[in-house]
């Protein structure tokens, strides 16, 4: 079975819902650990990465957690399909460059994915939507007990586990949370936020991690430092964190709504008006106006039922995506082309934006979870 027969039809991965899922949209428990006998990846030899790859792969595979899943070598994948794994943040993108010695194994819910020999020997994670990251970490100490079991980890009593970057050292816990925040983007108040969150040791990143931007209005946010620090204290106190940001999100949009509501609905109906009727559109602008009609959603100026339809094609409009539905790479401009059909396409039953905004009493925004 290839990856691509293996992974849930992104319609299906639409309809997955969490607390708080307006705002949170996915959390995320890496833990990153090593073979006690066995260099760090980067500085392996092949024939140590390969050896590397028997000892864990097996392991991982007999953990009853893991059982019916897709297990692979990253050689044996090609770039669209490790791409799509990236744009789905199954893995990372320093994971989608590796080949041979690398592997990959995931459960069937797409819950449950380990990388062996990316940075470190092992990068085991667990995904949720919603806010759920004490679900998350409950399930990858599970598995992180489970393995510990089974292989030999690079672990010090001074230091705690070795890890390969020196900011993982210690616990080798990575917490983090994906965040829809076009509130505070559209109120001007974000910059303040990551202000306020990197202050108190936490990093905010954009889309895809280190080093890339906040495509949609979506950031991650994460703990920086893994020393010092007990694993459930670390998710304990990103989750108050996060539940700050919510509030601060949810505030914003009460202002928008309060304040500015006629901008707040030149930008939801510019972004239809784009989206619905674009000949040629890229994938970040594309990603940046489906952030506006989620926020549309949210606020009532769409149905609730047309969410999953913009989570959907959040997904199948990426790079990836677009060309892995065509069978072959595209040039961008070809595919800039496909994707303004495809949206066309795919929101023409979609309801107009309601030109009233709802006011304070009994509004989306009462709602909240």
């Amino acid at each position: 079975m290839t990856i691509h027969e293996f992974l849930s039809p992104p319609v299906e991965n639409a309809r997955r819902t969490g607390p708080h899922d307006r705002i949170v949209m996915s959390s995320r428990v890496r833990l990153a650990r090593n073979l006690r006998s066995v260099p760090f990846p980067g500085w392996a030899k092949k024939a140590e990465r390969l050896k590397a790859l028997e000892t864990i792969r097996p392991a991982v595979e007999s953990l009853p957690q893991l059982a019916g899943a897709f297990s692979e070598t990253m050689d044996n994948l090609g770039p669209l399909d490790k791409q799509i794994l990236v744009e789905r943040h199954l893995i990372s993108r320093e994971h989608a460059v590796k080949n041979v010695g690398s592997g990959l194994i995931l459960n069937k819910e797409e819950s449950l994915c380990v990388m062996i020999n990316e940075e470190d020997h092992l990068r085991m994670q667990a995904l949720r939507p919603g806010l759920q990251l004490q679900q998350a970490w409950q399930a990858i100490d599970q598995i992180d007990s489970d393995l510990e079991r089974r292989l030999d980890y690079a672990f010090s009593a001074d230091l705690g586990y070795l890890t390969a970057c020196p900011t993982n050292l210690g616990t080798g816990i990575r917490v983090s949370a994906m965040l829809h925040l076009p509130g505070l983007v559209l109120a001007e108040q974000i910059n303040q936020i990551i202000q306020s969150v990197n202050k108190l040791g936490l990093a905010v990143r954009g889309l895809y991690g280190e080093g890339t931007e906040a495509l949609g209005n979506v950031f991650q946010v994460s703990n920086q430092m893994t020393l010092g620090e007990i694993e459930l204290d670390i998710v304990e106190r990103l989750n108050k964190v996060l539940l700050q940001i919510i509030e601060h999100e949810e505030n914003a949009r009460g202002m928008l709504l309060e304040k500015k509501p006629k901008i707040v609905l030149n930008f939801i109906g510019r972004a239809y008006g784009i989206l619905a009727n674009a000949h040629s559109i890229t994938s970040k602008e594309t990603m940046n106006q489906l952030s506006l009609m989620r926020l549309g959603i949210d606020l009532g100026v769409f149905p609730v039922a047309d969410r999953p339809l913009i989570e959907e094609l959040f997904v199948i409009t990426q790079p990836a995506h677009l060309q892995k539905n065509y069978a072959e790479k595209l040039p961008a401009e070809e595919r800039d082309i496909i994707r303004a059909d495809m949206l066309r396409e795919r929101l023409q039953n979609l309801s107009r934006p309601n030109p009233k905004l709802p006011g304070n009493g009994g509004g989306p925004l009462d709602k909240r979870a």
